[in-house]
């Protein structure tokens, strides 16, 4: 005789866990709103009430179009770059003699602290940006990319050498296929790192995007539409952590992917 089937609790339902945890930092917020009474710190009304204003001030929708467009363009660098890096130092002993090094020195290192240094050499427009975005989105990239390619076994490898397969040929067919879960996962990392180095980038090369918005509204002491702004951020953050992952599971169904986070030695 079977046992009677468990029933589900609202906590194993993902969709009930996240809204019920939406409701309690709201209104954790609204108690600390209230308690501190700061005009600086405006309730979670006041910031919602703020968001049909912004999404309909064509300024406010460019400056957010503006850095979404530059948040990808980095990402894309940075995939173009790190994926091949980390592959071929997970292959190949001299080239991780070579780039361990320096992925050592860059890793510990916040890289929105290179926007200044940037800024001298490429001046405040986006090309700076770009560029300390895909900084910021290749490390994670390249480490998962790593450990993809460290982690295939030998004897896929030796077995297609024995069939004639050369370097290129191996690289497609039995190295990326190998390594994409975990170069997938890296890749979902990155997605919010380039959300982040986008913002405190722009904060810092003040002209226009997102960060330069945040910085405006908080000098003209427009508290509410600095929290609208945030909560926007937050929201665009979360949709594109849930569609990669749904990608990723999808491209990945047919391997348990693995989010070890060892290091590079």
């Amino acid at each position: 005789m079977s046992s009677a089937a468990k029933p589900m609790r609202w906590y194993h339902s993902p969709a009930l866990a996240f809204l019920a945890a939406v409701l309690l930092v709201g209104v954790l917020w609204g108690v600390l709103s209230s308690v501190m009474n700061f005009s600086s710190f405006p309730g979670p009304i006041t910031a919602l009430k703020e968001l049909p204003t912004i999404v309909l001030d064509p300024n406010a929708v460019w400056a957010i179009a503006q850095s979404v467009g530059r948040m990808f363009a980095g990402y894309a660098w940075a995939l173009l770059f790190a994926i091949p890096l980390g592959l071929a130092m997970g292959r190949s002993q001299a080239m991780y003699d070579i780039f361990y090094p320096l992925v050592s020195l860059a890793y510990p290192m916040p890289k929105a602290a290179l926007m200044p240094i940037l800024m001298l050499w490429f001046g405040l427009g986006s090309f700076s940006k770009i560029l300390v975005i895909a900084m910021g989105v290749s490390l994670p990239v390249l480490f998962h990319s790593y450990q993809g390619a460290c982690r295939i076994e030998k004897k896929l490898v030796w077995t297609a050498q024995a069939m004639g397969m050369g370097p290129v040929k191996r690289l497609f067919r039995i190295v990326l296929p190998a390594a994409l879960p975990e170069i997938l996962i890296g890749c979902r990392v990155g997605v919010v790192m380039a959300l982040i180095v986008m913002v405190s980038s722009e904060m810092i090369a003040r002209q226009e995007g997102v960060g330069n918005l945040l910085f405006t509204s908080m000098d003209m002491a427009q508290y509410a539409t600095v929290y609208a702004v945030i909560l926007i951020l937050a929201v665009m953050g979360f949709v594109l952590d849930w569609l990669f992952e749904r990608v990723r599971r999808y491209l990945t169904h047919w391997a348990e992917s693995s989010g070890g986070g060892s290091s590079l030695h």
